[in-house]
């Protein structure tokens, strides 16, 4: 009998509360800012809100926090839709902040005439001074006393478009005294004259996240809003504007985000990526946006069981991309169709091979419950191998080809070297074999045992395809915490293009959405950009770890 799996500390809460009766039905969200590409810590979050309510019944809710209409876009809704989607989850309720602009005001408008908001001209500089250090109390603003009628007056004039940018902002009259730096009167309005992606001109006056989310929150009824560590001090400031305004009272709680090695999960850094060009686009399959894996390869199963192992924590820590490269191996090794492609050719002549053509037959998938089939491999004396299969002088316990050495070719018949030839520089260019009729795979009476096997594509038969080897985007294992711009530790070498690769030619056939296993050199998958007269495949991961960090 298997064990039973032990909760995580958010699963123990909500077990508390489902019992205790304080929580009848369970809602969450997941209320990502629509400024960007969700990367792989957003999918910790998906996986951990829809995971919950999939567990313990309810729902959630997918609401987009569209506050700051400078940043957003409908290209990034659509994406992180995409993606939530692609990773199997269905939210109930498709929502924006900007849906309840309305409500917000009209709860910006009650603080005010409980004495609990104030419009304050002061100068971000000056606010940002007068609100102290964390060990000396603020000092109050100007404005701080203006009369409740002033404020509303003030407050319209912000609404209705009299004041520029910048004039003045709504501030929240709490405790400039606190040791909660976030409760000395925190700014809960600003002036934005933009254009916003839903609201179009309606609005020039914006909230500010702690002010709209919250409340947002309460708007849904969402019993348990999960965010990331870093919100912890901004609890305070969530419980506050709950209980003065009297409305359902949401509990926020925290866990520890993702931080994965070789990359950054900053969007502000990642966008610099993008816009300067230093990656192709949001989806580079470099990059550890959703959309870069899904275009790398990684299927949603694989990201799920990532996101498991890691497990939910209350402290932060560092993940290796290794245990995320183990987890797309395991899944692969599972699904992927197992293929021939030659990346570094030089060719191989079988010399008294006189069938002319022959037709073999070789498994999709031996890893697979079904096997995933078979398949048809064009087989004649002329045929592609890999240079590296190839030893002039061979070194010991060398078990591929080389002067006098027998190999066995994958689904097809053991051979022995007789001749090679090269070029004016000395490089091989091509290699002379004999083969042995009676040692075909599957039907071999030769009694002849080697110890190698190499794969081959048939020269006559060959596709050609690009491949893309890619490989880890930063060459320090934390860039964000180097000396200077974390820029400069992007990795040289994270993409190599060969761009006339051989390949067998049932994958002219191949689709986006399975994986392949080039037999011995990693996982594959088809690009987006890959057309039947230009194939494009991307390197997902290697067969095992290979990566040697910097010394």
């Amino acid at each position: 009998m298997s064990e039973e799996k032990s909760l995580n500390f958010i699963e123990e809460l909500i077990e508390n509360d489902l019992q205790s009766g304080k929580t009848k039905t369970l809602v969450t969200r997941f209320p990502p800012e629509p400024n960007g590409y969700l990367h792989i810590g957003h999918a910790k979050a998906i996986c951990l809100n829809f995971g919950l309510t999939q567990k313990y019944g309810g729902y959630t809710n997918l609401r987009f926090d569209d506050t700051n209409p400078v940043t957003e876009k409908t290209e990034y809704v659509n994406s992180q839709q995409e993606d939530i989607s692609w990773l199997g989850f269905e939210w109930k309720n498709e929502l924006y902040a900007s849906d309840y602009f309305d409500q917000l005001h009209g709860f910006a408008v009650k603080l005010i005439e409980d004495g609990l908001a104030y419009v304050d001209h002061s100068t971000a500089e000056e606010i940002a001074t007068q609100k102290g250090t964390p060990t000396e109390a603020g000092k109050p603003s100007a404005y701080r006393d203006r009369s409740i009628a002033e404020n509303l007056a003030l407050f319209a004039s912000m609404k209705n478009g009299e004041l520029p940018d910048g004039a003045c902002t709504l501030r929240a009259k709490i405790d400039l005294a606190s040791p909660n730096m976030l409760m000395r009167d925190p700014i809960i309005y600003r002036i934005k004259h933009a254009h916003h992606h839903r609201t179009g001109d309606a609005w020039c006056i914006y909230p500010m996240y702690d002010f709209a989310h919250g409340q947002s929150d309460s708007i849904e009824n969402i019993t348990h809003s999960i965010c990331t560590l870093e919100y912890v001090s901004h609890r305070e400031l969530y419980d506050w504007f709950i209980e003065k305004l009297g409305i359902f009272p949401s509990k926020q709680y925290e866990f520890a985000r993702l931080n994965l090695t070789y990359t950054v999960m900053s969007k502000r850094k990642l966008m610099q990526l993008v816009n300067e060009n230093l990656v192709s686009g949001w989806d580079d399959p470099r990059m550890p946006t959703i959309s870069g894996l899904r275009r790398r390869g990684y299927t949603p199963e694989s990201i799920k069981e990532f996101c498991e192992r890691i497990g939910i924590a209350k402290r932060e820590n560092l993940i290796e991309l290794s245990l995320l490269e183990f987890c797309i191996r395991e899944d692969l090794n599972k699904r992927a169709h197992r293929v021939m492609a030659v990346l570094d050719p030089i060719k191989l002549i079988i010399t008294n091979y006189t069938k002319g053509e022959e037709t073999l037959i070789g498994e999709n998938n031996p890893e697979a419950e079904d096997k995933g089939g078979t398949r048809e491999i064009p087989f004649s004396n002329e045929l592609w191998i890999e240079r590296e299969d190839f030893m002039e002088e061979p070194a010991k316990k060398w078990f591929r080809l080389a002067p006098g050495a027998t190999v066995r070719l994958k689904h097809a018949y053991i051979v022995q070297c007789t001749d090679y030839k090269k070029d004016e520089n000395g490089n091989i260019t091509e290699v002379y074999c004999t083969y042995i009729p009676e040692s075909k795979s599957g039907e071999d009476t030769s009694g002849i045992n080697v110890k190698g096997t190499i794969h081959w594509v048939s020269a006559q038969h060959a596709k050609t395809a690009e491949v893309r080897l890619y490989d880890r985007l930063f060459s320090v294992e934390s860039p964000d915490s180097e000396e200077g711009d974390f820029k400069d530790y992007l990795n040289p070498n994270s993409m190599e293009v060969i761009s006339k690769a051989y390949i067998e030619p049932s994958l002219v056939n191949a689709t986006q959405n399975l994986g392949y296993q080039f037999i011995r050199k990693g996982y594959f998958s088809l690009d987006k950009d890959s057309t039947p007269e230009n194939l494009i495949f991307n390197r997902t991961v290697g067969l095992k770890e290979a990566w040697k960090p910097k010394s």
